[in-house]
C-alpha cells in the first residue's frame, strides 16, 4: 500500500462521508436546487486563488522538470475551462460581482482557506501535494459515481461540473499525482506525521464544507 492509499484508508469515514454526500447525491441525480449550487459555487470559487497559489508552489519546488510541466498544465486548464465554468454559472444564476469576488465567507469556507494558505506558507513540497491530491482525488471520486455520461444530469450546470471531474485526462492527472505523492513519502517521523495530519485535516474539511453547503438550505 502506498502513502496516498494508506493515508486515505486511514481517514475513510470522512472520505466515504464525502465521496457520498447528500450534496453529491442531488448534484448527480440532477435535483440539486438553485440555491444551494449558487451557495455552493460562490463559496467554493473562494478557494480558487489559494489553489492556483499552491498548483504555483508545486511548480517552484517540483523536483524535476517533467512535473513542474505537469503541474504548470494543469494551472493552466484550471485558469481557463474551470474558470470559464464558475463565470458561466455565475452568470446563470445572477451572482452579481461583489458576490464573486468578495462573499461573507462560511466558517467551512475561511477554516479550508485557512489550510491552503498555511500549507503554501510551509514551501513543503509533501504538504503541498498533500492538500492538492485530496483536492482532486476526493472530487474524482465522487465524480465516478456519476458512471457514463449518458446518466448524467442534463441540465450543463450539473453536467459540465461532473465531466470536469470525471474524464481521462483528469483521472490520469488524479493517478500521476498519487504516485509523485507516494515517491515523496518523507523519511523522518516527525514530517511523515505533519503530512499525514495536513492530508487528515484536508478530508475533514471537505466533509465540513459539503456539510456546511446543505446546511445553508
Amino acid at each position: 500500500m502506498g502513502f496516498a492509499e494508506e493515508l486515505r484508508s486511514s481517514c475513510a469515514a470522512d472520505w466515504d462521508a464525502s465521496v457520498g454526500h447528500e450534496f453529491v447525491d442531488r448534484l448527480l441525480d440532477g435535483n440539486l436546487p438553485d440555491p444551494v449550487l449558487r451557495h455552493y459555487l460562490v463559496q467554493d470559487y473562494q478557494f480558487c486563488d489559494a489553489f492556483a497559489a499552491l498548483l504555483g508552489q508545486a511548480v517552484a519546488s517540483a523536483p524535476s522538470l517533467a512535473s513542474r510541466l505537469m503541474f504548470a498544465k494543469v494551472l493552466g486548464a484550471f485558469a481557463s475551462d474551470e474558470n470559464s465554468y464558475f463565470q458561466d454559472c455565475f452568470d446563470e444564476l445572477a451572482v452579481p460581482d461583489v458576490e464573486r469576488d468578495g462573499p461573507e465567507l462560511t466558517a467551512a469556507t475561511r477554516d479550508f482557506d485557512a489550510l491552503m494558505r498555511s500549507t503554501l506558507a510551509t514551501r513543503s513540497y509533501p504538504a503541498v501535494l498533500a492538500v492538492l491530491l485530496v483536492a482532486e482525488w476526493l472530487y474524482g471520486d465522487w465524480a465516478a459515481r456519476a458512471g457514463d455520461p449518458g446518466s448524467w444530469p442534463v441540465a450543463p450546470k450539473h453536467a459540465e461540473w461532473i465531466r470536469l471531474h470525471n474524464n481521462p485526462e483528469y483521472n490520469g492527472w488524479v493517478t500521476w499525482l498519487r504516485e509523485e505523492f507516494d515517491a515523496v513519502e518523507p523519511v523522518d517521523t516527525v514530517s511523515r506525521a505533519r503530512v499525514a495530519d495536513t492530508f487528515a485535516e484536508a478530508i475533514r474539511l471537505e466533509r465540513a464544507f459539503f456539510d456546511s453547503v446543505m446546511a445553508a438550505r
